[in-house]
């Protein structure tokens, strides 16, 4: 599969999605907007927030400003931890499109499985899907015993597990039983936030292929099939992280940069520990 930046992956239950976006987490005020509308005005298509990340209006204004079709864009964003449960979530919803200054989002995921929680949010995606609010719903920090309480619940499976996924963290239970079911892989922290770039193999594959460190893990994931949202406001890096799509790792190099994972989390969120 030939790969670019305008590359879209079908959805399980409609639609298609970038294989590569900009996430906007730390991301604020006319810097996130300006951020967004540099990805756009190179050719990004996939937009990452969230309500936590406080920045929904940012990117609604920077979609405004900047001239592209709402209809050619994907915007991503998510229920928080405190909005969970069925009637929040969907006044959750409503506020974060209000914020964003759209009538719907192209994927709304559930950003973390709360306990208690995860059956009557999940029916309030259903609903929001339902009502065209949100195109797609997925969800994001889900472990396989997470899934499969949505699988058991729900006619309609999650489109995307969003998950932390770097070539340092590569947790092959999750990305494997996704992918058996038809769950589209979404890497967040592609980059390890920065934290492993001087990697020795990471920085001989790099020299080998005449790129970056970080050309070289994002190239990495899209190659499992993976989709990216690398994060970031500068704008000499968000057509870095987008210039991938001139060279292909050989099935030796993957191999290399598979072994790299030790469970490093530059996050420090672990949820595979949530019940």
């Amino acid at each position: 599969m030939n790969l670019g930046l305008d590359t879209r992956v079908l959805l399980n239950h409609g639609g298609d999605m970038p294989v590569l976006g900009l996430g906007v987490m730390e991301s604020s005020g006319r810097k996130c907007v300006e951020a967004v509308k540099h990805a756009l005005r190179i050719g990004y298509r996939l937009i990452d927030t969230a309500k936590a990340y406080g920045n929904e209006k940012e990117v609604g204004l920077a979609v405004r400003e900047s001239g592209v079709p709402r209809e050619e864009l994907f915007v991503t964003t998510k229920v928080w931890i405190s909005d969970q449960g069925y009637q929040s979530t969907l006044r959750a919803c409503d506020s974060s499109l209000e914020r964003l200054g759209m009538e719907y989002v192209d994927l709304y995921l559930v950003h973390w499985p709360v306990p208690q929680k995860r059956a009557d949010t999940w029916r309030a995606m259903l609903e929001l899907k339902d009502r065209g609010k949100a195109r797609a719903i997925g969800v994001s920090n889900y472990y396989p015993h997470h899934l499969q309480e949505v699988l058991r619940a729900s006619p309609i499976i999650p489109a995307v597990n969003q998950i932390e996924l770097s070539p340092f963290l590569h947790p092959r239970e999750v990305t494997e039983f996704c992918q058996q079911r038809g769950i589209i892989v979404e890497a967040y922290s592609p980059l390890a936030r920065g934290m492993r770039m001087n990697d020795p193999n990471l920085v001989a594959t790099a020299q080998k292929y005449g790129k970056t460190s970080a050309q070289i893990m994002l190239r990495w994931s899209l190659q499992h099939g993976y989709i990216v949202i690398p994060q970031s406001t500068h704008p000499d890096r968000i057509e870095e992280n987008a210039d991938v799509f001139d060279f292909v790792l050989t099935p030796a190099d993957m191999a290399v940069l598979d072994n790299l994972h030790d469970g490093f989390r530059a996050t420090g969120l672990d949820p595979s520990q949530a019940p």
